[in-house]
């Protein structure tokens, strides 16, 4: 189950008239604070966000389940019973949650850390392509105001510089 606060952003969000996808991050988030915290881990990055997603389908976020050639037929369908389950307020089951548990704590913490998060974003971004890319840098522009540019400009300077 989401904690109080996550599905609080999540509502937060929504009020703002945020996308669906921007309410799904918080449950992201969270997702992947738990990996690090050692509450459990993930396989890999992609399974933390998964993750995430389902749980955020769960609790009523209004966010579609993938196009067709982007994701197996199984997750798709999975991703439309989330949304279903999302819709009617029903409880998860102890057993079955506590056995999912269980068998995230076998695995992997590392898949949180900065670096392995920071290659999901790279080599997701770069699927995207470059019109994307420079959509959502614009966007970055205009969400950090002149101050929070010009540090990411110096930050990105001295990035250069450092692999040179």
């Amino acid at each position: 189950m989401p904690e109080d606060d996550v599905v609080e952003r999540a509502h937060h969000d929504a009020e703002q008239g945020k996308s669906p996808s921007t309410q799904a991050g918080e449950f992201v988030r969270e997702e992947f604070e738990h990996v690090r915290k050692g509450k459990h881990g993930a396989r890999s990055p992609q399974q933390a966000i998964a993750i995430g997603l389902s749980k955020a389908r769960r609790a009523g976020v209004k966010l579609p389940p993938p196009k067709r050639g982007r994701t197996s037929r199984k997750a798709r369908a999975q991703a439309k019973r989330d949304s279903a389950r999302g819709k009617s307020g029903r409880r998860p089951s102890r057993v079955r949650s506590r056995g999912v548990t269980r068998a995230l704590r076998r695995e992997s913490r590392s898949s949180a850390s900065h670096s392995a998060i920071s290659k999901q974003a790279k080599g997701s971004a770069r699927r995207r392509g470059p019109a994307d890319r420079r959509r959502a840098a614009r966007a970055a522009v205009r969400t950090k105001g002149r101050a929070g540019l010009r540090r990411a400009g110096k930050k990105a300077a001295r990035t250069r510089r450092a692999r040179a």
